[in-house]
């Protein structure tokens, strides 16, 4: 009997895809998926994603576990981008199926909030008069 994947981490400068991501997290089983994408918005002509790669990918693992105590889940994805995302394009996604709406919904908000608190992920904003990396006060990493 082949091991089912229940859990999807990826940090990429590749363009995200909502379906791709959203297919990941299905289930027979499941009631619901929830999704939180995360855009680049106007106000900046772009964004750029640094980190590293080994540390993120380890505190999205460890938020993964800490999530599944709270709800219970099914399959989760947490996907990033790195590099340049221009304005219009996805930064990041969270997908969480679970039997019950009521469970996703709250896992993927605590996945975000969580995710932009811990992972070690750096944002600079690119405006039209110049740059500034986002602080980002809540954060308790690096």
């Amino acid at each position: 009997m082949a091991k089912v994947e229940k859990d999807f981490i990826k940090l990429t400068s590749d363009p995200l895809v909502l379906q791709d991501i959203v297919d990941l997290v299905k289930d027979d089983q499941a009631g619901a998926i929830s999704t939180f994408c995360g855009t680049t918005h106007k106000t900046v002509v772009r964004l750029e994603y640094e980190s590293y790669i080994p540390m993120a990918e380890k505190e999205i693992s460890s938020i993964i576990t800490d999530v599944r105590t709270k709800w219970q889940l099914m399959k989760v994805a947490v996907y990033h981008r790195l590099g340049i995302v221009p304005v219009g394009e996805t930064s990041v996604i969270i997908a969480v199926s679970s039997v019950h709406r009521h469970e996703s919904l709250k896992a993927a908000e605590w996945l975000i909030d969580t995710l932009k608190e811990k992972v070690p992920i750096w944002k600079k904003e690119i405006y039209n008069d110049g740059s500034s990396w986002k602080e980002n006060t809540k954060s308790k990493c690096c």
